[in-house]
């Protein structure tokens, strides 16, 4: 039975800086045109003069044959619908809208001096060379670009809107449904070019609209925005967007690895999942993407201190909050209702939303308000109302500091401090974490700023945070080394970002692990005067499977320089079990480059089952390189199943296509449905044992979804080791007409 790729929803990888509700649009006009996008099997060209022929109704918008082969077209529903029956249509791709209810954004301000604080990062700060980015051309894949934006106007040169199929690349407006900015601010990190100046405040900026009303969109617009930014003559593509699932072959992480092939860096934003491992999601984790983990830089923080029991509180102001500017000591008091007046309320964090909590207190009297968490460990939280607006501070702390303080609240009054403490440079909580599965490939690639980043919106400018600050950072550089040395190849440009990044370190003065920051922190001057590049310096040694095996990569030194370099390596520390076969040392003339083998042989009874990282060193006269390296022995924490989804057949009102992604090879996976509220088994939606390591595809019919309503999902998977995992999600069935 054919099967239809479902709607993968995308998401950008920006912190929410609000709480925003969407529900489905209304029912479809069918007098007005749908864009949609189709895969098909065969030669797209000839599927064209077959619908050409045989469906004159419709309009074929655009052919797609690089990356994928797919057709755009435009038509009436009804009209659509008679593509149902066509055999070389393997999938179907609706464009998917949002309508908003509320959306509470962080302050936007008109004039850029307004909005600079001790705290903000600009663009231009990471730009310490002479270059502009000049004649590059820069690709966005993103919601859209406000070209009116006056930083923006003058280097906005083209693109394409991929949600809408017409050549107007403009964020969403409001008017359109749930508006858009995420676009616009990476576009200024980039290239802006006004009052705010971007990395790279000369490149060209290309903006292709994937990702429509809300942010969303699907994963095929994003493969056709790919398509279309390499046939304009892309020079560097970004792409500040991904989904959760981690895996290497997953659609666009293929299309992305094509791209690369065709010559044009693709980077990715990591993702913003962490601080957990195996967070990062498709398309950062195809193998030929430059993929972009978020450095917070040093900020100012505010944190409570009462100096008679010596206790200090550490405070994560929530995204959306005024600043946390209190001026003297004040009550604590637990805050259930009633008056809290000139108090900093504290309350539990239960189910109800943050901003109505806040709300409560603010009305209560509250000078502020701490949320403490119900479980181990900090979270960050947002709160907003737009019609309301919150104006006094809001912060989380962790479970064991708000229990502290409930304590000594209830059994005496106490009064705490604000005091404020510089933070050092760290790799960001939120920034997603590697490996990746199935080839165990390290990632991510390399560190880039990504906290309080301020950039162009629409009507402004605004601080954001995420991975998606990140990546557009290391794009301006990219612009900046091909602008710097346009005869370098992809290879060349990606290895010399790679190889003079720089580790980052905690503050024990150890390095981040591999997988939280990759090589380490961009540096574009280095990386443009670089005399050495390392092709591939990140080393990926997979998983160990037998008693003893040996893993060999190949990297490639490249002597930049005007002087003969010579190369020698130093063995990691000793370690049980691990045995490192590396070549001696290598003398290179101007010019010269080497291909020399890493030989890695593990001894897997040894060793601890998991994830093993760490650094290898090249020394040269007046250089040390760090090398990230990683091999997973016989198995992981990783997780085994992920990214169910349901969703009804495009073209069909009975038939119902779901997927699933697995990591490991399988047995059986089975989706069984809880009860939302009292947790109580339902019944056995689908059972599946025909599986494979991948993307597995299915259908069901209508009468076989059952009673309608919102469930809890549980996906079990029975590994062929015996072994039995399992994650849970929220799943809607639908009412049946």
């Amino acid at each position: 039975m054919r099967q239809m790729l479902l709607l993968l929803i995308v998401v950008i990888f920006m912190l929410p800086v609000s709480v925003a509700a969407w529900k489905d649009a209304p029912e479809a006009d069918n007098n007005k045109q749908k864009a949609v996008i189709i895969e098909v099997d065969g030669n797209p060209e000839k599927r064209k003069t077959y619908l050409e022929t045989y469906h004159p109704y419709i309009n074929i918008v655009a052919v797609y044959d690089k990356l994928f082969n797919g057709i755009a077209l435009k038509a009436k529903p009804q009209q659509l619908a008679k593509l149902g029956p066509l055999d070389f249509i393997t999938a179907v791709h609706q464009v998917t809208t949002y309508k908003t209810q509320t959306d509470q954004e962080a302050e936007t301000m008109t004039n850029l001096d307004d909005g600079i604080t001790e705290d903000s990062v600009l663009p231009s700060e990471l730009n310490n060379t002479n270059y502009t980015g000049k004649g590059v051309q820069v690709a966005i894949i993103d919601t859209g670009i406000d070209y009116n934006h006056p930083d923006l106007a003058a280097n906005f040169a083209g693109g394409y809107d991929l949600v809408d199929l017409d050549d107007d690349p403009m964020e969403t407006l409001p008017s359109e449904g749930m508006p858009t900015q995420h676009g616009s601010h990476v576009a200024g990190i980039i290239a802006a070019n006004g009052a705010l100046q971007g990395v790279a405040p000369d490149a060209d900026i290309y903006s292709y609209r994937g990702l429509g009303p809300g942010g969303m969109g699907t994963s095929i617009q994003i493969i056709a925005a790919l398509e279309r930014a390499v046939e304009d003559g892309a020079d560097v593509i970004n792409l500040s967007l991904g989904n959760s699932i981690n895996g290497p072959d997953f659609p666009t992480s293929v299309a992305v690895n094509r791209a690369v092939a065709l010559g044009v860096p693709v980077v990715i934003a990591n993702g913003n999942s962490g601080p957990d491992k195996w967070t990062i999601g498709s398309p950062a984790t195809a193998k030929n993407a430059l993929s972009v983990g978020a450095a917070a830089y040093p900020q100012t923080q505010p944190y409570l201190e009462e100096t008679r029991h010596d206790k200090k509180i550490n405070l994560e102001l929530m995204r959306g909050s005024v600043p946390w500017n209190l001026q003297k000591d004040y009550g604590i008091q637990v805050f259930k209702s009633g008056d809290v007046r000139g108090k900093i309320a504290l309350i539990k964090r239960g189910k109800t939303p943050f901003s109505d909590l806040a709300k409560q207190a603010e009305n209560a009297g509250a000078k502020a308000v701490l949320i403490y968490n119900n479980k181990s460990g900090m979270f960050r939280g947002m709160v907003g109302n737009a019609k309301d607006p919150i104006t006094i501070p809001v912060a989380s702390i962790t479970k064991q500091d708000g229990e502290w303080l409930r304590k000594q609240a209830e059994s005496d009054s106490l009064y705490m401090d604000t005091s404020y403490m510089q933070t050092q440079k760290k790799i960001a909580a939120f920034s997603s974490r590697g490996p990746v599965t199935v080839n165990w490939d390290l990632k991510p690639g390399i560190s880039a700023p990504g906290t309080n980043i301020l950039s162009t919106v629409p009507g402004g400018y605004q601080h954001l945070q995420g991975t998606s600050m990140a990546a557009p950072h290391v794009t301006g550089v990219m612009a900046l080394l091909m602008e710097a040395h346009p005869d370098w190849d992809i290879t060349q440009l990606t290895g010399a970002v790679k190889t003079t990044a720089k580790q980052i370190n905690k503050t024990n003065g150890q390095a981040y692990a591999p997988i939280i920051q990759g090589a380490g922190e961009i540096q574009p001057k280095q990386a443009i005067r670089t005399n050495t590049i390392i092709d591939n310096p990140l080393l990926s040694f997979g998983k160990i499977t037998s008693f003893h095996e040996t893993n060999k990569k190949q990297i490639t030194i490249e002597n930049t320089s005007e002087s003969k370099q010579t190369y020698s390596f130093q063995l990691p520390k000793n370690k049980h079990g691990v045995n490192w076969r590396l070549p001696k040392s290598v003398t290179l003339l101007p010019g010269e480059s080497k291909r020399l083998p890493i030989e890695l042989s593990i001894n897997s009874k040894m060793l601890e089952k998991g994830i093993h990282q760490g650094w290898l060193r090249i020394n040269s006269a007046n250089k040390q390189y760090e090398l990230p390296y990683l091999f997973v022995n016989k198995t992981a924490d990783n997780p085994k199943v992920m990214g169910f989804d349901l969703g009804l057949k495009p073209f069909s009102e009975e038939t119902y296509t779901y997927q699933f992604y697995l990591t490991d090879p399988a047995e059986r996976v089975e989706v069984d449905l809880y009860s939302m509220e009292t947790l109580v088994y339902e019944r056995t939606l689908l059972t599946e044992e025909d599986t494979a390591t991948g993307m597995n595809k299915g259908t069901l019919q209508r009468s076989e979804l059952g009673k309608p309503g919102t469930y809890r999902a549980v996906i079990r998977v029975k590994l062929k080791s015996g072994r039995v995992e399992s994650y849970q999600t929220k799943l809607h069935i639908p009412i049946q007409p």
